[in-house]
C-alpha cells in the first residue's frame, strides 16, 4: 500500500482504503475499501464525512485512514500539509457496516488544528503517527492522549494552487473554508 493524499473535499461515496480490525476475527487487521461518509441515523439527514472528537468516545468501529498529506483551503487557495519528517501518517476514523443500500463507510475524527495548520483552518483530522496506529485500533492508549494536535513544527505547509470551486470568488479572513 502506498499512502495517497487525503482529499477532504472528495465526494460522498468515493472509495478509499481503511485499516481496521476484522469484525469477524478481531485478531486480524485488514485493509478494506470503504465509502467516504457515514449514513446518519435519521434517514432524512445528510451523510457526514467528519465527526468532532470533543465530548465523544469511540469504543468500537475504529479505523485508520492512511495518508501521505492532507489539503486545506483558505481564502480560495489550497495548501498541502505533510509531516515535517516526510513520513506518511494515519487519520483516526470510525467505520460503519453496510446499511440497506449504503455500503461499508468511514468518517474522519476531527480535533482543533495544530498551530501549524491553525493559520489556515480551525480544525483538522486527528493525525496519528505510525507508532500510534495499533494504540488507536486496540484502545491501548486513552483517546485523550491520541486525539490531540501534534506539537508545533510537526507539519510543513506549502501552496498547492487555487481551489477550483472558489476560482474568481472574493473572500475575506472570516470566510475561511473549514474542511474539517
Amino acid at each position: 500500500m502506498k499512502p495517497v493524499p487525503f482529499e477532504s473535499d472528495a465526494t460522498i461515496g468515493s472509495l478509499r482504503p481503511i485499516i481496521r480490525r476484522n469484525p469477524l476475527d478481531c485478531q486480524e487487521v485488514e485493509m478494506v475499501e470503504a465509502a467516504w461518509g457515514l449514513r446518519a441515523r435519521d434517514p432524512d439527514a445528510k451523510p457526514f464525512k467528519f465527526i468532532r472528537a470533543e465530548g465523544r468516545t469511540f469504543p468500537d468501529h475504529r479505523c485508520l485512514v492512511p495518508a501521505s498529506e492532507f489539503h486545506v483551503t483558505n481564502n480560495g487557495r489550497r495548501f498541502r500539509v505533510t509531516l515535517d519528517d516526510g513520513n506518511f501518517f494515519y487519520l483516526a476514523g470510525i467505520w460503519q457496516a453496510p446499511v440497506g443500500d449504503w455500503p461499508l463507510a468511514h468518517a474522519v475524527i476531527t480535533i482543533p488544528a495544530n498551530i501549524d495548520v491553525l493559520t489556515y483552518q480551525e480544525r483538522q483530522g486527528a493525525v496519528l503517527l505510525r507508532r500510534q496506529n495499533m494504540a488507536w485500533l486496540d484502545l491501548t492508549e486513552s483517546e485523550a492522549d491520541l486525539l490531540v494536535p501534534l506539537p508545533p513544527r510537526s507539519f510543513n505547509v506549502a501552496p498547492l494552487g487555487r481551489d477550483r470551486r472558489t476560482e474568481g470568488q472574493a473572500f475575506d479572513n472570516r470566510q475561511t473554508s473549514l474542511a474539517f
